[in-house]
């Protein structure tokens, strides 16, 4: 599997995400559905604390990559859902803990109304390719 990182000239600069992320050879594609900030016991943490949600949403994330054999190396998309966009850079400071930053994946975030609890800030979902 090849994965290319592109960030066409012709295009604005990028900031912490790739345009684009071509993958060729991939064998498997692996789709995480959104993750928010419910560990293991159910339990919602870091409520009113957005850098502790995020951490805790890139830990279920984690768990999810390596319950299919991957890590973070292996992702090419993340989407984000946020309450308060403009706290974006918070998100971006913990993403940049996991990911790879001189080959970042494709990236989309939104702001949202809401989110299925009223006490969740984010939540983040990934796809992910392997041979």
């Amino acid at each position: 599997m090849q994965k290319k990182f592109i960030n066409p000239e012709t295009m604005p600069p990028t900031f912490g995400y790739s345009h684009v992320v071509e993958v060729s050879n991939a064998k498997r594609t692996i789709y995480i559905s959104g993750q928010v900030v419910i560990n293991i016991d159910g339990q919602i943490v870091g409520i009113n604390d957005l850098a502790t949600q995020t951490r805790q949403v890139f830990e279920n994330i984690k768990i999810a990559l390596e319950a299919s054999g991957l890590n973070f190396n292996d992702v090419v998309k993340l989407t984000f859902f946020l309450t308060d966009i403009s706290q974006m850079a918070v998100v971006r400071d913990i993403r940049d803990q996991y990911i790879d930053t001189n080959n970042p994946p494709a990236s989309s975030a939104v702001e949202v109304r809401k989110l299925i609890n009223d006490n969740l800030l984010i939540e983040v979902e990934a796809i992910a390719v392997a041979n």
